[in-house]
């Protein structure tokens, strides 16, 4: 049986999963909306992989006999000053999403709640994944700073990404 508060947090990181995958939505129209659509394809995988996430965890709760409870979602930023301010928001985002399952894991051991604990390993490890690409991105753009080259440089290369 899922703790009430493992459950209630779970619930409310299904909320902040799918945000994410709304806001790389809304990064991506970003792109797209300043002509760089590798960038742009960058960040609609990255959708698609927080999308996963949610269910993920979504799937967790019915396999433990919890209630799923789908909240509302707020609307992502829409508009960034640049490139680099648009990766810098989701470098930050991510960092919010390893505190978010941090903080479950060490409710789950209190309420020993090991199972979810073990779930959330899996998290754990994926989280140190994105912010290291994430964050390397960041570093990158600082970079290549005003130099159009290297900006479409990178628009080529992360528009090579898979899903």
């Amino acid at each position: 049986m899922l703790p009430q508060s493992v459950q209630d947090a779970l619930n409310d990181q299904i909320r902040d999963e799918f945000y994410a995958s709304y806001l790389y939505l809304a990064v991506s129209a970003y792109f797209e909306s300043i002509n760089l659509g590798g960038f742009a394809r960058w960040m609609l995988v990255q959708s698609e992989e927080e999308r996963e996430h949610a269910m993920r965890i979504y799937d967790f709760i019915h396999e433990r006999g919890g209630e799923v409870v789908l909240q509302a979602i707020d609307q992502p930023p829409t508009t960034f000053d640049s490139p680099l301010a648009a990766f810098e928001a989701a470098f930050a985002h991510e960092q919010r999403v390893t505190q978010s399952i941090h903080n479950i894991y060490a409710l789950a051991g209190s309420e020993n709640d090991y199972a979810t604990q073990v779930m959330l390993e899996w998290f754990i490890t994926e989280q140190v994944e994105e912010e290291k690409i994430t964050g390397d991105v960041v570093h990158q753009l600082k970079m290549v700073a005003d130099h159009p080259a290297g900006l479409f440089m990178m628009d080529r290369q992360l528009g090579a990404r898979s899903e």
